[in-house]
């Protein structure tokens, strides 16, 4: 487990995470951009509010995803067993 020491959000944060560097460094990127953009526009807005704007954001954002995944495998399989069906003889049950 690799520790990582961060400056993000304008704030130090230390933690520890299996995760790669190279993928910590995206995650941050991403949320140091959104964060930007937040902060751009809300700017009246204090921090701990941006940070749950963002948080809520990115929440949306994956829950949406994961419906989406959820949705496209249910097409999937019902494709499959369609094909499945299409490839038994006529007659035949199994």
């Amino acid at each position: 487990m690799q520790t990582y020491n961060l400056n993000i959000f304008e704030l130090e944060v230390s933690f520890k995470t299996e995760a790669e560097p190279e993928r910590v460094e995206k995650a941050c990127a991403y949320a140091e951009t959104l964060y930007g953009t937040l902060k751009l526009h809300g700017s009246h807005l204090g921090r701990d509010r941006l940070l749950t704007i963002l948080v809520l954001g990115i929440t949306d954002d994956l829950l949406q995803l994961k419906q989406q995944t959820a949705d496209r495998d249910e097409r999937l399989k019902a494709l499959l067993e369609l094909i499945d069906k299409q490839e038994r003889p006529v007659g035949s049950d199994t």
